[in-house]
């Protein structure tokens, strides 16, 4: 597929594995906006690249509005200060996921030790 090859509502939704009202929802909140003929949608490689982005910053945990922010730094101020602004986002976010995993780290310790004594009592009554 060439970068001029536009792509359907169908096929955008098959290429990245996305539900129609995932891609609908992304069209409401404004993160793309496919070019119209009538009432049939098409996709450019704009419109495909900024969806690799959502995904991307989906999977990284940020979220929806933080993703719209950010593809709106790089067409309000360019590719400079959207660098930036990624730097930024990603230092806070893997802050965010540092602390998540500590936490779950303690959990599975915790859960690891009950279950561990539980055996212990169970084999003690046993």
């Amino acid at each position: 597929m060439s970068d001029d090859t536009r792509l359907t509502f169908k096929e955008m939704c098959a290429k990245f594995d996305v539900t129609p009202r995932t891609l609908r929802y992304y069209e409401y909140i404004e993160l793309l906006s496919p070019d119209r003929e009538g009432r049939t949608r098409f996709y450019g490689a704009r419109e495909r690249a900024r969806m690799e982005l959502i995904l991307r910053g989906r999977s990284f945990g940020f979220s929806l509005e933080v993703i719209r922010q950010w593809l709106l730094i790089y067409e309000n101020e360019g590719t400079v200060a959207q660098m930036r602004a990624w730097v930024d986002m990603a230092n806070g976010q893997l802050e965010e996921l540092a602390e998540k995993q500590r936490q779950l780290n303690e959990a599975l310790s915790e859960l690891t030790r009950l279950r561990d004594e539980t055996l212990k009592a169970l084999g003690d009554n046993a």
